[in-house]
């Protein structure tokens, strides 16, 4: 699995964070950092993630 963030559309709300802790994260500066090829143990969380982000700039592939 493959995760993509659409950067110029996130404005690092942070919900993405709450839902997957393990694949998102807010960095010391406030702007959203992640893993951009977490185990496919996380996809469940990872798709809510993407689900609960409300600009929708979370993308999943394979």
């Amino acid at each position: 699995m493959r995760v993509v963030v659409d950067m110029t559309r996130c404005q690092d709300h942070g919900q993405c964070v709450f839902a997957a802790p393990d694949v998102f994260r807010l960095d010391d500066a406030g702007k959203l950092a992640y893993v951009a090829e977490p185990g496919e143990a996380l996809r469940a969380d990872v798709e809510d993630a993407a689900d609960v982000c409300p600009l929708q700039a979370i993308r999943i592939e394979a």
